[in-house]
């Protein structure tokens, strides 16, 4: 893996495992911005839904299904796992790195039906 994959993969990891600051002190540039449209502005407030989340879900499963690095934009295909066979998601996250840290992040999820119409499978 690259430098940046490695460094997405491991945010993502981190941040499912509950070591949201951690993960942020880390691999994020604070001054930087995401486009969560569930969350205001700024990655202090992303942190924040973060861990609003994980006390939520501490159970929750994340299974990365792809990863693909071109430069300093790396996407995530994963599948989420927040209440077995209730509520299972499939999540793209979409980091743009600068100088080694998160810059920018766009996260986009579609919730599994019970009732799949394409045979494939959203994996």
């Amino acid at each position: 893996m690259g430098r940046n994959k490695d460094s997405a993969v491991n945010f993502l990891k981190m941040v499912v495992a509950g070591k949201i600051e951690e993960a942020y002190a880390e691999f994020v540039d604070l001054n930087g911005k995401h486009h969560n449209i569930f969350t205001p502005a700024g990655f202090p407030a992303l942190k924040k839904g973060m861990a609003d989340n994980e006390a939520k879900f501490p159970k929750k499963k994340f299974d990365i299904q792809h990863v693909l690095e071109d430069g300093e934009m790396v996407a995530t295909h994963s599948r989420v796992t927040l209440i077995p066979g209730e509520l299972e998601l499939g999540v793209v996250h979409w980091f743009r790195f600068e100088n080694g840290k998160i810059a920018e992040l766009w996260d986009i999820g579609q919730q599994l039906p019970k009732d799949v119409v394409n045979q494939d499978g959203m994996f």
